[in-house]
């Protein structure tokens, strides 16, 4: 099997392209060349954003399955469907749980969000960093919505959970760790929702078996086990042996300094993986690894 990874260059990205490498896949890398691919990977060097420069980067390549970590935007997944179109035979896409945002389902199904009929306005700027930012979670919807409609490649989504452990560069998990072993207060919501988590090494094999499989549309990437963030902390409390010191804040305040503490419910049904095969571990049997190593 040939396999593009579209970014890849940090976090689960990585494993995932180690795992693909292991397995005997030929793997090629494409992003801006700021990180080195690891080795026996080949590395082409373009930016995504540059419709030119991304077909010139490709040359005549043809590949199998393009798994693309990288994609935030309708404008940005509009233009890899027309550079991918007839170049490869499927296109998994890793979104997110934050799609969900505004369903209110607990726990959400893949139905809640319809990436076939969401509607897409590739007028908005999005090339504009903050408009991204802010609209993360519509710039995703928008996206899959993109890639689902487009010919020339079938697609998969992968709506990962909150993916935490190994070199999680957004320091979430190690920020509680800190907060909860100097007996610092832990501000969260008068009544935090729970959501799902994965493991790093848990997702980027999922993605791996994704890549290999057959099935479109959306799936829910999620271990067994939904938290809320005075679980967390507990678990947490347990591993450092200091009883967590929990502080009720405004809701604004609260989800400032408290990244995992949510209003809304983000518990993901993982229903739909396990019935095409893959088995998600439960997030009590890891949690505790992952904490140990979020202190080091």
């Amino acid at each position: 099997m040939d396999v593009c990874v579209i970014g890849g260059s940090r976090y689960f990205g990585r494993r995932l392209i180690g795992h693909l490498r292991d397995a005997g896949v030929r793997v090629t890398v494409l992003n801006r060349g700021s990180t080195a691919p690891p080795a026996g990977v080949e590395q082409l060097c373009a930016d995504r954003n540059d419709e030119a420069a991304l077909r010139a980067a490709l040359g005549e390549r043809r590949f199998d399955v393009v798994v693309d970590q990288v994609c935030y935007t309708p404008v940005q997944a509009a233009i890899a469907a027309r550079v991918f179109a007839e170049r490869t035979r499927r296109y998994v896409l890793t979104s997110t749980v934050e799609v969900y945002a505004e369903t209110g389902e607990a726990p959400v199904r893949e139905e809640a969000v319809d990436p076939s009929v969401w509607p897409v306005d590739l007028a908005l700027p999005w090339g504009h960093p903050d408009l991204v930012e802010a609209h993360y979670a519509e710039g995703k919807r928008q996206a899959e919505a993109v890639l689902t409609r487009a010919g020339g490649f079938e697609t998969a989504i992968v709506r990962t959970a909150h993916v935490v452990g190994g070199a999680d560069f957004t320091g979430r998990l190690a920020h509680y760790v800190r907060q909860i072993e100097r007996g610092e207060p832990v501000r969260v919501h008068a009544d935090p929702q729970p959501a799902s988590f994965v493991q790093e090494e848990e997702i980027a094999r999922f993605l791996a078996w994704t890549a290999a499989a057959d099935f479109t549309g959306p799936v829910n990437a999620a271990s067994d086990g939904a938290l809320d963030v005075r679980e967390l902390c507990a678990a947490i409390g347990r591993v450092v042996g200091v009883e967590p010191v929990l502080e009720t804040g405004a809701q604004e305040g609260a989800a400032e300094s408290s990244p995992y503490s949510f209003e809304r419910c983000y518990a993901m049904d993982n229903g739909r993986a396990r019935r095409l095969g893959f088995e998600f571990s439960s997030v009590a049997g890891w949690l505790p690894q992952v904490i140990k190593e979020a202190r080091a």
